[in-house]
């Protein structure tokens, strides 16, 4: 790679020749979070308390505390944020490689289907079929599932009934081909969570989860905005914040698009 090469790069953004797409939910204290049987402690939302702000406590300054769980809003899932990937010295926030933190993505796009069945799952024969349209998945990209799901508002999000979540996520054998046939980076939704609704139904439980983090893969949740990429041709910039030990944050994940 030359200096124009990075020149180019930025003068075709300037010109909008590539776009720069938000894939990222607001964070406030109306974001939802994942919610867990009640056995379970839970993740807090978000919550902001002003430090100041151009008064007594501050005269010409302003700022805020924030706090919530990693794994809050538009978030990362690091392979240490579940059991099967706890081991990795290298699957935690402040330890993944930052070359593993742009990167091209693949958008698959269910959209249609989960708009017909909450409960949709991707198959593995689903994404071979959008590789024959499309071409192959690269090793080292990202797979991202669009089904439209972030354009969903307030209960109609999390979707809860007495069976518990209702939405849309990938299949095991969907997450083992991507891993052990593909050997992707990381898997990302517009869901609260990489797994579906019924996930823990499947065998093995929420596969998004125990197969990817288990080979030192990375997950994407609550992402916006897939319907304006394409299949191929993007690339996405994803570093979270470099928490100590941390299993995720939250981070504003975006995209450069032709």
């Amino acid at each position: 790679m030359t200096n124009e090469t990075l020149t180019n790069l930025v003068s075709d953004m300037a010109t909008g020749a590539i776009r720069v797409v938000d894939l990222s939910v607001p964070l406030d204290e109306n974001t939802q979070v994942i919610g867990l049987p009640e056995e379970f402690e839970q993740s807090p939302g978000f919550k902001l308390e002003r430090i100041s702000q151009y008064d007594d406590k501050g005269p010409a300054w302003y700022w805020n505390k924030i706090s919530c769980g990693e794994h809050t809003g538009t978030h990362f899932d690091a392979p240490g944020h579940w059991v099967t990937g706890k081991d990795y010295n290298d699957g935690y926030t402040d330890t993944i490689a930052p070359e593993k933190l742009i990167a091209a993505a693949n958008v698959i796009d269910v959209s249609k289907e989960s708009a017909e069945d909450a409960d949709y799952v991707l198959t593995a024969d689903k994404v071979k079929a959008w590789e024959a349209e499309h071409g192959a998945i690269e090793a080292g990209t990202w797979v991202l599932m669009r089904t439209d799901w972030s354009k969903r508002t307030g209960a109609d999000f999390l979707n809860i009934d007495e069976n518990g979540s209702h939405c849309p996520g990938p299949s095991p054998d969907c997450i083992e081909y991507l891993v052990k046939e593909r050997d992707v980076l990381g898997f990302g939704v517009e869901t609260v969570g990489t797994d579906a609704g019924q996930g823990f139904h499947f065998d093995p439980p929420l596969p998004a989860h125990t197969l990817m983090h288990g080979n030192n893969k990375l997950g994407l949740a609550s992402l916006t905005n897939l319907d304006q990429l394409p299949p191929k041709g993007a690339v996405i910039v994803t570093p979270p914040l470099k928490i100590v030990n941390g299993s995720g944050s939250p981070l504003r994940v975006i995209a450069l698009a032709p």
